[in-house]
């Protein structure tokens, strides 16, 4: 009974942490997505640079995903 409880919390943890590195990568993404087409409307040959901060905040989502899949194995 008890480890059926406890891996169900782990479950839930695991959705916990992947939803908000999802949700922080787009909230981070909407800030950056908008002012980079301020940027590259502007001079288009930054659109490199903005490229580049675009993609910073996927590893938020790599973090939450690599964080769930260790709660669900249990390997802490």
């Amino acid at each position: 009974m008890v480890a059926t409880e406890v891996q169900a919390a782990a479950t839930i943890a695991a959705g916990i942490s992947i939803a908000g590195g999802l949700i922080g990568t787009g909230m981070a993404q909407s800030g950056i997505g908008a002012s980079g087409m301020g940027i590259i409307a502007e001079k288009p040959e930054k659109f490199g640079q903005v490229l580049f901060f675009f993609v910073i905040p996927e590893t938020l989502w790599i973090i939450g995903f690599v964080l769930g899949i260790i709660l669900l194995l249990n390997i802490l």
